[in-house]
């Protein structure tokens, strides 16, 4: 279909129903002008008033073309109509007045098939107001940056400037994509497109706020197993100072992990996975991969650990009533096995239920803290002689140093930092929150501060009120405190009787050392700390379960790793993981068996501490790439103190557990290695992309500062191969001695006389660099548009690369075809050679295609070394023999000289080349090579059709026919080079003799003189010496030094 040109702008304009053939646009004078401006007719008054106040929205009816039949889609363009939105409107078969119409281009997107909505601007008065007439400009709308399906909202395309630049904007639907899959310059992968899909269509789905979503959950993560049961043993063992010290520390090491992750959530729109997928978005998949499996799987084993928690209160109050089902151990694990069944259950009913559980478990668990304080300001008698006294400055100063029994201040340490790991309890279900930007920083810091002061709160009212031993019972009161030097003796209570002689176990069974369950004693209402207990490990191990398939059912949707995507499988309309609960739920069976806090405590500590430097360095990573696209809206972050906690974690799980953390290095690393040689097919944008790009950058620069030397030497080849798949073995040969050494360009010069089409040039650009990269090529994709070869390799030469990574080598196939080609092609590539001032290597390669992608076997790569050109000739060859593929083969080298000086040649040569300090297994010396050849007659046949025959012709047509076809072979050329021209013939000969079973042959490459030598002649004498043999590569340095021995 072809498009006529547009109608002037005139209020009675109307664009009419197209017909098959072509596209007819009414209107009196055609114009050239811009913009096609209409008047608005407003088709009512609920319209206009509607469109009058805000930007125009879009029905998202379908739209139908305007004109059919097989003869449309052969055209460029295709015109379709907006639907009918009112009673009165037209019928569909004919355009209305004013409609917006686009290009084919717009509606490109990664869906493939999705139907994305355009603004009509010409049937909305908003525009006219703004801007006094009618365009098809857009203005700034949040939707034109949504990505393709995303979930809060629908995208929008905005006109692109070929269509605010072109006579006729057509708007078109359901068009094929993109081949790269890009839309508007971001992509989404196929696992996120259909979790956005299930998002934006299903109804009813859960979402909280911070207060539900993150700050009472991470309240009640944090406040587990630690609160009731250890910070009473934390404080008889460190006293109230380290005690302090302890929770400070794990406080300043959230405290900063919380500022980045708030950093991080605030750099835009957060989905679900929480920590791995702030860590993979920012880092990317390598760091990203191997964090979320181990971090899925410490939350796990944290359910196990909350559960064995609450199966030890359990227990504890079952040998109170003398009601233990089997033994102590036995019965930890019964009780946490119909604990974690209980639990999965909840899950499983889905996120509001176990919500509601949060929020009722929060309920007890602030009462029973509550209970707790106002219990210490209540002296009771009968507690005293389980060491409970009340507030008193003796018990406060006996209790302010340490008294490690079996335990050092990091070993203590280790067992209470698990207590502040629940500070991502929110971050991990953040798919499931309304506004995961702000509720994750304004829940997260709160949480901590709240949790801090609880924890320091009752680390300081416990060392002040309790004493470290007592035995329980009425018999230890003293008589009048004789020997006694207690803070006990005072109130009439000597407990020196139980403790520990020499390092024994203590005979006490009350105090801070010996009761976990002190804090009962202490209350107001004992049973009100059991259920606090029960509370605190029954949310902390609620949120943990959910956690942990949460982030794994991310991990999985991301295809990182093969053979887990069946437990990212959702259900219902929460997309709840099933699959990740069962998963979740047999890991967590599993520890739940080893029955010991203090064993899976420190475990976990190692895994959550690697988790949170990955997020802290990630925000020092992502500032110091300082990339534009990084810019949270939280603001109280620092790149050196994010650095500071990502190094605090690393010294903190080396004391914690130096084997553990080692362990832990060694699984990330792994990891990160697995994922880094699988390189999955994602782009997300991440800081490791940034920085590349940022030290790139910077070392180019400080390149461009530095002066060229011999000795830092590469060579910077542009290979002409047009497009890289067609010409592999000029690629890997090339490849062979630029991989990790220096630059290699594919230059493609696409041979045309009309403007170049840019669109087409950059898709070919993508897919061709895309191939490269899949075939492990070290190399750039460069194309160029231009009248001819010549031209073309012009372009590039001058163009390609940037500052000094540019190229200093031509690299240029052998035309085979060239005797039964275009001439004039022929004449074009020749005239490449003589007019670059660069090193040029010339490449025959004789059904060589996959040759040089094999490993070489024992041979040798034959240098015939003639003229001296700088070195390259020399150079290249070792280059290659360095290279793992071509290491078995040996270098041979030939050079020319007299007969009679043929030992003291080979000496010199010799003498040179270890000064150059390139291995040789042999120097041959040619002293026959100005012998006259053997035949004549194939080199005589070549040339025959492009002999001039001037002889045969008047002078005067001879040099018309000369200037006409500068290619003829005069008598006279002929004549004039015939010693060359034997010469190339002679050492066709010698290359056979000597070289027939090389590898690969590299010789110096014959110049000719520039307007002497014709073409024909020329590409005769390279035709004829490389006739019959191996590969052969042709090189001629500039005649510079590329080469030195000098240090």
């Amino acid at each position: 279909m072809s498009a006529s040109p547009p109608p002037a702008a005139a209020a009675s304009d109307h664009l009419s129903a197209p017909e098959p053939d072509a596209l007819k646009l009414s209107g009196p004078t055609p114009s050239q002008s811009r913009f096609q401006v209409d008047l608005v007719s407003e088709c009512g008054a609920e319209t206009a008033l509607a469109s009058e106040s805000s930007p125009p929205e879009y029905s998202a009816e379908p739209l139908r073309d305007a004109a059919s039949g097989g003869e449309e889609a052969k055209g460029r363009f295709r015109v379709v109509n907006f639907a009918a939105s009112s009673p009165d409107a037209a019928p569909a078969d004919s355009a209305q007045n004013g409609d917006t119409v686009m290009s084919d281009g717009s509606l490109h997107s990664s869906t493939g098939g999705q139907q994305h909505h355009h603004y009509d601007t010409h049937t909305n008065t908003y525009y006219l107001r703004t801007f006094g007439h009618n365009t098809i400009d857009a203005v700034p709308n949040i939707d034109f940056y949504r990505q393709t399906a995303a979930p809060l909202g629908e995208k929008l395309i905005r006109p692109t400037l070929s269509e605010l630049h072109d006579d006729v904007f057509i708007l078109a639907l359901n068009v094929t994509p993109y081949s790269d899959g890009f839309a508007n310059g971001e992509e989404l992968t196929p696992a996120e497109e259909a979790a956005a899909k299930e998002a934006s269509e299903s109804k009813g789905v859960v979402k909280f706020g911070w207060i539900k979503g993150v700050l009472v959950r991470c309240m009640l993560n944090i406040w587990g197993v630690m609160l009731f049961i250890r910070m009473t043993w934390i404080v008889g063992q460190a006293g109230i100072a380290y005690s302090c010290i302890i929770v400070i520390m794990a406080t300043v090491v959230t405290t900063i992990t919380g500022c980045s992750t708030s950093a991080i959530a605030t750099n835009g729109f957060v989905r679900g996975g929480g920590a791995y997928y702030l860590i993979s978005r920012s880092l990317g998949p390598e760091f990203g991969g191997s964090i979320g499996l181990i971090f899925a799987f410490a939350n796990a084993v944290a359910v196990a650990m909350y559960v064995v928690g609450f199966a030890e209160t359990v227990v504890e109050l079952l040998i109170n009533f003398d009601a233990l089902m089997l033994d102590q151990i036995n019965d930890v694990r019964i009780i946490g096995t119909i604990t974690v069944i209980l639990l999965l259950g909840i899950s499983v009913a889905g996120m509001e239920w176990e919500a509601k559980a949060q929020i009722f478990l929060l309920f007890i668990l602030v009462t029973a803290i509550f209970n707790y304080f106002i219990g210490t300001f209540i002296p009771v008698e009968s507690k005293e002689k389980f060491g409970f006294f009340s507030y008193d400055a003796s018990i406060l100063a006996d209790n302010f140093g340490p008294d490690f029994r079996g335990q050092t201040f990091f070993s203590v340490f280790s067992i209470f930092f698990p207590a502040a790991t629940g500070i991502l309890a929110g971050a991990n279900i953040s798919g499931d929150l309304a506004d995961p930007q702000m509720a994750i920083p304004k829940g997260t810091l709160l949480a901590i501060l709240i949790t801090g002061l609880v924890y320091m709160g009752v680390a300081i009212s416990a060392g002040a009120c309790i004493v470290r031993d007592a035995t329980g019972m009425e018999s230890n009161v003293t008589l009048s405190g004789l020997n006694c030097t207690d803070a006990a003796c005072k109130f009439g209570y000597d407990f020196t009787s139980c403790r520990p002689v020499g390092g024994g176990k203590s005979a006490c069974k009350f105090g801070l050392h010996n009761d976990f369950q002190v804090m009962s004693v202490v209350s107001g209402f004992g049973p009100l700390i059991t259920a606090g207990i029960f509370s605190a490990t029954l949310s902390s191990a609620l949120a943990s379960l959910v956690s942990a398939p949460k982030v794994f059912q991310a991990l999985c949707k991301d295809n990182i790793y093969p053979g887990i995507a069946v437990f990212g499988k959702g259900y219902g309309k929460n997309n709840e993981p099933l699959r990740g609960y069962l998963l979740t739920f047999g890991i967590a069976l599993a520890f739940i068996v080893i029955a010991e806090l203090n064993v899976i405590a420190p475990i976990i500590s190692n895994f959550f501490l690697a988790s949170y430097a990955l997020i802290n360095f990630s925000v020092f990573h992502a500032s110091l790439a300082n990339s534009p696209g990084w810019r949270p809206s939280f603001k109280y972050y620092n790149m050196w103190v994010s650095l500071a906690g990502a190094i605090l974690c690393c010294v903190v799980m080396f004391i914690i557990n130096w084997w553990a953390a080692l362990l832990t290095n060694v699984i990330v690393l792994s990891l990160y290695i697995y994922v880094s040689y699988k390189k999955p097919d994602v782009n997300w944008g991440s800081s490791t992309q940034a920085l590349t790009y940022h030290q790139a950058l910077t070392h180019s620069l400080q390149l461009c500062g530095v002066a060229d030397h011999i000795k830092t030497y590469r060579p910077q080849c542009l290979v002409m191969t047009g497009a890289p798949n067609s010409r592999p073995a000029l690629l890997h040969l090339v490849h062979a001695f630029t991989k990790n050494v220096g630059l290699m360009l594919c230059g493609h010069v696409r041979v045309s006389s009309r403007r170049p089409n840019f669109k087409e040039l950059n898709s070919d650009m993508l897919r061709y660099q895309r191939w490269l990269l899949n075939n492990s090529s070290k190399a750039f994709y460069t194309p160029v548009v231009a009248e001819d070869l010549r031209q073309g390799t012009q372009y590039l030469l001058q163009a390609a690369g940037l500052g000094r990574l540019r190229p200093n080598t031509l690299v240029l196939g052998f035309k085979n075809d060239w005797r039964i080609g275009d001439i004039k092609e022929v004449e074009t590539y020749i005239n490449l050679i003589p007019t670059v001032p660069l090193n040029v290597a010339d490449q025959r390669l004789l059904d060589a295609s996959q040759q040089f992608q094999q490993k070489q076997g024992k041979g040798t790569i034959d240098v015939w070394w003639l003229f001296d050109d700088g070195g390259l000739t020399l150079l290249i060859p070792y280059l290659i023999a360095n290279k793992k593929k071509w290491k078995d083969c040996k270098i041979r080298v030939f050079i020319g000289g007299k007969i009679n000086r043929i030992d003291h040649d080979r000496r010199a040569m010799a003498t040179l080349l270890s000064k150059f300090r390139i291995d040789f297994s042999d120097i041959t010396v040619l002293g026959d090579i100005n012998t006259k050849p053997k035949s004549w007659n194939h080199f005589e046949m070549m040339i025959e059709q492009y002999k001039l025959r001037e002889d045969d012709m008047e002078q005067e047509a001879a040099e018309k026919l000369k200037s006409e076809e500068p290619w003829r072979i005069t008598d006279n050329e002929l004549e004039l080079y015939k010693a060359k021209s034997n010469r190339q013939i002679r050492l066709n000969e010698l290359l056979k003799e000597h070289s027939s079973t090389a590898n690969l042959i590299v010789m110096s490459m014959p110049l000719a003189r520039k307007g002497a030598v014709s073409s024909a002649l020329y590409m005769a004498w390279l035709d004829t010496l490389s006739k019959d043999l191996p590969p052969i590569l042709l090189v001629r340095g500039n005649h510079q030094s590329v080469l030195t021995f000098y240090s």
